[in-house]
Parts: C-alpha cells; sequence; structure tokens
C-alpha cells in the first residue's frame, strides 16, 4: 500500500510541474509570438493535422491486398475505398475550407485582436484535463445535435446524409460533411476552450487531439493501438463503434465515448451489425 501510495505521489508531483512544458511554451511566445497570436494559427493548425492524420490511413487504403498485415484489422475487408470515392471526399473537403473555412478565417482575422500570451504554461495534469474536459463537452453537444439529425428527417436530408453517403467510413471521409455540420463542428471547438476557460496550450492541444481520434473514429481499421483499446473499460467507442453508425444509423450517436449512447438506449457493439446481416 505504502508502494503504491509512493507511485501516486511521484506521478502527481511530476504532472504537476509547471517546467515540463514551460520551456515549449517560452519558445512560442517569445520566438514565434506573432504567428501563434494570429485568430488564422488554430485554423492553420487543425486543417494541416488533419491532412496529416488522414496520410497514413489512406495508404493503407490505396495498398489494400498488398499489405495483408493491415488489411487483417479492417473492419469491413470486403468494403474498400475506390478511387472515385477517395476523390469525391477530396473534393468536398477542399470546397468546404475554400468557401467556407477560408472566409470566415478571414472575417475571424479582420474583427478579432490577436490572442493574448500569458507567460506561465500550463502544468501536463492541467493540460491533460483540460483536453478530456473539452473533449467530454463537444461529446455532448455532439451527440445531441447528431441525434436530432437523424430523428427529424427534414435535418438529416438537408445537412447530414451526405455524411452517410458510405457505409463503411474511411479517413478522408471524417470531413466529408455538408456545410451547416462543418461550421457547427468548428464553433463548438472553439467556442468550448472559451468556456472552459483553457489555456491556449490546452485549447490547441484539444483541438489536435480532436483531429487525431475523429479521422481515427472514420478510419475503416481497429488496430490493436487504436484510442478504444488503450482506453479501458469500454468507455470510448473509437472506430469499430463508429463504424456500426455508419451501417446502422440508429446507433452510436456520441462522436468519442460511449455513456451518452448507453445512457439512452442507442449503444450497440460490432457484433450486433453481424448479427442482423
Amino acid at each position: 500500500m505504502a508502494f503504491a501510495d509512493n507511485v501516486v505521489d511521484i506521478w502527481t508531483h511530476y504532472l504537476g510541474q509547471n517546467s515540463l512544458l514551460q520551456p515549449l511554451w517560452d519558445d512560442l511566445r517569445l520566438n514565434h509570438r506573432d504567428y501563434v497570436r494570429s485568430p488564422l494559427f488554430p485554423v492553420v493548425l487543425t486543417v494541416s493535422s488533419y491532412f496529416i492524420f488522414c496520410i497514413p490511413f489512406l495508404v493503407c487504403d490505396i495498398m489494400g491486398d498488398r499489405w495483408p498485415w493491415v488489411q487483417q484489422f479492417k473492419i469491413q475487408p470486403s468494403q474498400r475505398p475506390t478511387a472515385s470515392t477517395l476523390l469525391h471526399c477530396a473534393g468536398v473537403t477542399l470546397y468546404n475550407h475554400l468557401f467556407l473555412v477560408l472566409p470566415a478565417s478571414v472575417a475571424q482575422w479582420l474583427w478579432r485582436p490577436p490572442a493574448d500570451l500569458p507567460d506561465q504554461a500550463p502544468n501536463l495534469l492541467e493540460l491533460i484535463v483540460g483536453v478530456i474536459g473539452n473533449l467530454l463537452l463537444f461529446d455532448f453537444q455532439y451527440f445531441i445535435w447528431h441525434l436530432l439529425h437523424h430523428r427529424i428527417r427534414w435535418l438529416y436530408v438537408t445537412f447530414h446524409a451526405i455524411h452517410h453517403k458510405y457505409s463503411s467510413p474511411f479517413a478522408l471521409a471524417t470531413q466529408c460533411l455538408g456545410g451547416w455540420e462543418l461550421i457547427t463542428v468548428g464553433f463548438w471547438t472553439t467556442l468550448n476552450p472559451v468556456i472552459l476557460k483553457s489555456h491556449l496550450l490546452t485549447t490547441w492541444s484539444f483541438m489536435v487531439v480532436h483531429v487525431y481520434v475523429s479521422v481515427e473514429d472514420h478510419c475503416g481499421y481497429d488496430f490493436p493501438w487504436s484510442t478504444s483499446r488503450l482506453i479501458p473499460f469500454g468507455i470510448y467507442g473509437g472506430p469499430s463503434k463508429h463504424d456500426v453508425h455508419h451501417q446502422k444509423p440508429s446507433t452510436n450517436f456520441a462522436p468519442h465515448f460511449s455513456h451518452w449512447d448507453k445512457i439512452f438506449g442507442t449503444h450497440a457493439d460490432f457484433s450486433f451489425c453481424n448479427a442482423i446481416k
């Protein structure tokens, strides 16, 4: 018991040290001040992160059977994206970013003052808790939004149907969205750190993590290192659970975690889809 208490104390002390992130924060605020203070910085960060995170999964899709060791983790082995589907999703994504995200970013640049950069960095524990808090808040918001857009046919047909064009998701389908949905997701992603009074370093970390887990949810592969396998007790959904949603759209509305679907009776495991085939 004493050994366990000592381990907890050591980790608490380690995570609570400001000095761990302070050098990184000092470098950003002193040497890259003009870039990170720009309202465009979060946009560049998230958009570049999205395409970077998509690339490994895109390569797996393109290689296909030439990489059998990868294809063993394909959730729907018989369903692979074609060149036309990849190009369609890439086209929708680029269109949305050029004609929605870019104008909104420029407008924000014109009216929003540069961000203040505090001298002190968050400690690692504050950053981790902040990222998790932002993910949980977004999970609740998107669960309600998503549920309504499936239950109200006009909302589904008008805004959300494009995302369900493919019953077997793949990485580039992550942002194959209507403009309304993209704007809504971007609004919550930007607003939630303000609500939770997150440090800018925590805010940017949340944005990158959120982009990654969103891409992972749609990647179509359930690797041993998938986030859902690393987080215990089934509290996190992951690619298999979201794959079920694309096959059976009346289930698994939460984007990341599992608790809201379990509470509202809309949770389903991948075995559920195998049973209805």
